[in-house]
């Protein structure tokens, strides 16, 4: 298997504003059902398989579930923020540094999946109140350089939630040979 495949087993992230009122259900439906299907394929997983990293020279797959609750924390920010401010200024963070900090390396990923339940449970709360035309409501992606609206979020949010459901259980079929 290619390196692009496994750092991108679903794909890369389509990046699409231009989604229809069925596709945004798609994807709510997707960030709602993502901490069932986390917590399933977590269920039964060893520290030793937690260990083991997704793809050569990639997250382990306790850091994977430890960034998955970071970034969504920080997801449901910046909606909140297009939704009650004129197209803010989000602020990035650094994924890399933060997968390293001491409490994503902690084998004990039962924290973070309650989080991301709590943080999923509101964020679809806000995500079926969003009007039609707030989906237009956008915010500034530093690290982009431009505007990104709010239905171009909720489908990048959709992809990186199956994108790392994808990678967890790739991590899982490599059997720790990745290492």
């Amino acid at each position: 298997m290619s390196e692009r495949s496994l750092s991108y087993p679903i794909g890369p992230d389509p990046q699409n504003s231009d989604a229809s009122p069925e596709q945004i259900k798609k994807w709510i439906a997707d960030i709602e059902s993502f901490p069932f299907r986390l917590a399933a394929q977590c269920e039964g997983t060893s520290i030793e398989q937690l260990n083991w990293p997704y793809r050569p020279g990639g997250w382990t797959l306790k850091q994977l579930v430890h960034h998955c609750a970071d970034s969504h924390l920080n997801s449901i920010m910046r909606f909140k923020l297009a939704l009650t401010e004129e197209q803010p200024t989000i602020k990035p963070y650094y994924e890399d540094r933060w997968a390293l900090s001491p409490e994503a390396q902690d084998d004990d990923i039962s924290n973070s999946l309650k989080l991301i339940e709590a943080l999923h449970h509101k964020w679809v709360a806000i995500l079926k109140s969003i009007s039609p035309q707030d989906w237009a409501r956008s915010y500034i992606h530093p690290e982009h350089g431009r505007a990104i609206s709010l239905k171009e979020a909720l489908g990048s949010y959709a992809w990186h939630c199956n994108h790392h459901l994808a990678h967890f259980a790739q991590g899982l079929r490599s059997a720790g040979s990745y290492k």
